[in-house]
């Protein structure tokens, strides 16, 4: 799936969570860059979905393997909110309703390819009202006779231990017990009292002795796009609104009503994101919803004790058309913003690759995301610092430029290699003390000069793409000089010079040569070189000599002069 398989963090926090689901998972360290992220619970249940489904070992990236997790729930969202609108006393058409707009919403389907744990919050929370719900007494759904005497203590107590993990995965679940309570108070205030002692016992376990591991983390972020979200899906935002506030009139959906307003009132409260806030919020307005159109459809003319049902007929017709209308509307304005652009090479794969062929052992510098995709691909995770001040120095660094450039404490870093564009782009960097470059500008054009001279000479013979590398001041000191070597002993065909993947981006010059003509005799003089002139590695392809420098030419090997 291309949305799983983004490149770019989802929502803000995300690397964040991955990268602690991923440590939690292989039994590592992760300290990380930042204080956001899921709490103990959160990561608990991330990082156990991805070992018992071998998420990691699946997925494309270590990104996509947990929002797979997220992805499931959202599945599992969708079943719970049927089964709580027919635990309500609703017809199975309301139910289905309800269903049906949260499964096809396109701001569902955008917010649930990011890993926000409140979608896993939001589901322990429909499963706790399912299991203390029922329908009113004056209900009269057709067909649904549970009622209070059907819910047994255990039942009860399964309940409030599902709502207090939703708490436990996200603290913003606390604006959904006054569903609960109100539901119970209308059942039962005996076992609504027992429900609140239980979860208030655990909440207080959680916030006492065992805060290190089951204290929520509140959601934080700057993150203030929330019309950014809302364009996916216009129609069922108005809907919404309106399906609120007309559920508090209708006595069935009220309670959920009322904790669907005060969950929307946090999307006024600056600091707190707007992902985390919609997560939460977009199971509730359908179902309510689905509870005033039946509320509408049933005859309201007759004295409660004699109402009938709505026609099952009326409903169906009556929901195919909410349906049609609200997936036209919605579709139409969401469908631009939701398609995902083509699938593209992942950066901190790319990045990762480069370190591994050029860097090997190395510590590294890293964020969040690379130090995930990193660890995924085998790099010691005891050679990945996340902080620039740490001891001893990290040698490299693998961060987006705007990161690289708020590490203080890096000493001079030099671009080896650039990948991707935009927000998903990585830098590959040399950290350390500087290089004395006494004129960059001097080098390039000293290059150029013995580069052109070499194309004149005709003891090199190159293709127009290698020629103009080659007269261009693009290509690498050491194999100039080379180059000049080799053909002063026999004429040299040259077939390319390869780009290294990322460096030109970077702009370092080519460091690859393929020879072609003179295997044997290629092969032998560039394997016999010594010192800095000894290549990294020399391979015979079927087109040749591939012959490879390590990054990084010492300076001052071509001189620039000027004629007296």
């Amino acid at each position: 799936m291309v949305c799983l398989a983004a490149t770019t963090p989802a929502v803000p926090g995300e690397a964040t969570t991955v990268a602690r689901a991923y440590a939690l998972g292989h039994l590592t360290e992760y300290g990380g860059t930042t204080t956001a992220g899921a709490g103990g619970l959160g990561q608990l249940q991330l990082a156990g979905y991805t070992v018992l489904s071998h998420a990691f070992d699946r997925a494309a990236t270590p990104a996509a393997a947990v929002r797979e997790a997220v992805v499931v729930a959202a599945v599992v969202t969708t079943v719970l909110l049927w089964l709580l609108a027919r635990r309500l006393g609703l017809p199975r058409w309301a139910g289905l309703v309800a269903a049906v707009l949260l499964a096809g919403s396109p701001l569902a389907i955008g917010l649930q390819h990011g890993v926000v744990v409140e979608h896993l919050a939001v589901l322990w929370a429909l499963a706790g009202l399912c299991l203390l719900a029922s329908p009113l007494r004056s209900s009269g759904a057709a067909g649904d006779h549970s009622g209070p005497g059907r819910h047994g203590l255990a039942q009860d107590l399964l309940g409030a231990g599902c709502l207090l993990a939703a708490v436990l995965t996200s603290a913003l679940t606390l604006l959904l017990l006054p569903a609960a309570g109100w539901l119970l108070l209308r059942r039962s205030p005996a076992r609504a009292a027992l429900v609140a002692v239980v979860v208030n016992l655990g909440l207080g376990l959680a916030f006492g002795p065992r805060a290190a591991w089951l204290r929520p983390a509140l959601a934080t972020g700057d993150e203030t796009a929330l019309p950014r979200w809302l364009v996916f899906d216009p129609a069922l935002t108005a809907v919404s609104a309106l399906a609120l506030i007309a559920g508090l009139f209708v006595a069935t959906v009220r309670p959920l009503a009322v904790s669907g307003i005060l969950v929307a009132a946090l999307l006024a409260v600056p600091g707190l994101p707007a992902t985390a806030v919609l997560a939460l919020l977009l199971p509730l307005p359908p179902l309510v919803g689905a509870g005033v159109a039946h509320a509408g459809l049933s005859s309201h003319h007759e004295p409660a004790h004699r109402r009938a049902p709505a026609r099952p007929g009326a409903g169906v017709a009556v929901g195919a058309v909410v349906l049609t209308a609200a997936f036209g509307a919605s579709w139409a304005h969401g469908f631009t913003a939701l398609r995902p652009g083509p699938a593209g090479p992942d950066p901190a794969v790319e990045a990762r690759t480069w370190l591994q062929a050029n860097a090997a052992g190395s510590r590294v510098l890293v964020d969040d995301a690379t130090w995930t995709t990193l660890a995924a691909g085998g790099w010691p995770t005891g050679l990945l610092v996340t902080t620039a001040g740490a001891n001893p120095p990290p040698d490299w660094a693998a961060l987006p430029p705007p990161a690289l450039a708020r590490s203080s404490t890096v000493d001079s870093p030099a671009a080896g290699a650039v990948f991707g564009t935009g927000a998903g782009q990585v830098t590959v960097a040399r950290l350390g003390p500087p290089v004395p470059v006494p004129d960059e500008t001097g080098e390039k054009t000293a290059r150029a000069h013995a580069g052109a001279a070499l194309t004149r000479s005709g003891r090199v013979n190159c293709v127009p793409e290698a020629r103009a590398v080659l007269g261009g001041g693009d290509l690498d000191p050491r194999l100039i000089s080379t180059l000049a070597a080799f053909a002063s002993q026999q004429p040299v065909r040259v077939a390319a010079f390869p780009p290294v993947p990322g460096e030109d981006a970077a702009g370092q010059p080519r460091r690859q040569v393929l020879v072609t003509g003179a295997d044997e005799a290629a092969t032998r003089f560039y394997a016999g070189q010594r010192a800095v002139f000894r290549p990294a590695a020399v391979v015979r392809t079927s087109g040749g000599v591939l012959v490879t420098y390590p990054p990084f030419a010492p300076p001052g090997l071509l001189t620039s002069f000027t004629a007296p």
